[in-house]
């Protein structure tokens, strides 16, 4: 099973901080991100602080990919995660 420490991050496109992408072998993958507004101490995403995590469940591959809010596990993008969350919405989208 792929974890947290298996995301590789980026610097965040429309901001400071931080996206990754992971994808798994049954089609879908995450979303993890963290980022402030630009010029600002306010974190834009669904985040408080360096330790959380934003995560949104991903249907595709790393070429063509999209939002899905059709598991069991949200109907929503999953915000102030820490990384031991974020290890456990891994281990659920990996047994879908």
């Amino acid at each position: 099973m792929k974890s947290f420490k298996d995301i590789v991050f980026k610097p965040h496109p429309f901001g400071e901080g931080l996206h990754g992408l992971i994808f798994f072998e049954n089609g879908y993958g995450l979303s993890v991100v963290r980022f402030k507004v630009p010029k600002s101490k306010t974190y834009s995403s669904y985040t408080s602080n360096e330790n959380e995590w934003e995560v949104a469940i991903l249907y595709g591959d790393e070429n063509d990919w999209e939002i899905t809010y059709n598991t069991h596990i949200t109907d929503d993008v999953i915000g102030y995660q820490t990384e031991g969350e974020v290890d456990w919405i891994m281990i659920q989208v990996q047994e879908l």
